[in-house]
């Protein structure tokens, strides 16, 4: 990984590619954990765990930078969906998603499935158009959320938020679950400075249903899953005057952000 954060073992592992992985754990309706980990803390408890792993690997690289764009309304109704909990109208996200190496780009759709499951759904999304939203988009937005939720967003959609990380994605073939590790975590809102989250990768568990191998062996050695969002955590961090009861405790004690120089 980039910013001097190395997983020990991570290149004797055996490689899945992305059409195997995406075959056996596509899991685009999903059950997600989060854990803001220190990174030698993620280092001891992913060298300890005894379980089956491959890594996502393409033309030989294993660490591939992503860059999402999310969009709000001028009320920043997704936003303000997720920081007051559950209410009658279901959460959902709006964002794209670039994958910088291969420089490919997909419009996504996330909704709240029931039992908090994730939904995604998404589209191809023309590269030179992953900060603004299209007629073709809005159009995809719509249908996509009034399909999910009953609902369509109040007002025009514009970018809010853009996050950028490092990832590596592993394969737990036994469970048919993945997970992913994103270091240099960045943040950047509109017309201010971007902060990294120093010293901490986020590393997510993905599974169908019910917590995974990788989930159980991270509470034996004593973390524990935190509530973090890249895109609401985010919010919530570059701007403190958005009501952020739900993130305050994972702002307070576990994320140190630095501006990037």
């Amino acid at each position: 990984m980039s910013g001097g954060i190395q997983f020990s073992g991570l290149s004797q592992l055996p490689p899945v590619g992305l059409e195997e992985l995406n075959s056996e754990a596509a899991l685009q309706t999903r059950v997600d954990r989060k854990y803001v980990v220190p990174v030698e803390s993620a280092r001891q408890a992913l060298a300890s765990f005894t379980g089956q792993v491959r890594v996502l690997e393409m033309d030989g690289i294993r660490s591939f930078a992503y860059d999402s764009v999310y969009f709000g309304t001028p009320q920043l109704d997704s936003y303000m969906l997720a920081a007051r909990g559950r209410r009658r109208r279901r959460r959902y996200k709006i964002r794209t998603r670039t994958y910088v190496d291969s420089r490919l780009s997909f419009l996504e759709v996330k909704t709240e499935g029931a039992r908090e499951a994730t939904v995604k759904e998404r589209i191809p999304y023309d590269l030179q158009d992953r900060a603004r939203m299209t007629a073709e988009g809005l159009d995809y937005v719509n249908e996509t959320l009034a399909a999910a939720i009953g609902d369509v967003p109040a007002g025009p959609l514009s970018p809010v938020l853009e996050t950028r990380y490092r990832r590596i994605t592993l394969f737990l073939p036994e469970s048919g679950s993945r997970a992913t590790i994103d270091a240099d975590v960045t943040w950047q809102g509109q017309g201010g400075s971007p902060q990294v989250l120093d010293g901490s990768v986020v590393l997510e568990t993905k599974s169908g249903s019910g917590a995974g191998p990788l989930d159980r062996h991270l509470w034996q050695h004593g973390i524990r899953p935190c509530r973090i969002s890249k895109f609401a955590t985010g919010m919530a961090a570059l701007n403190p005057q958005l009501p952020a009861n739900r993130w305050s405790r994972t702002l307070r004690r576990t994320m140190l952000l630095t501006p990037v120089a």
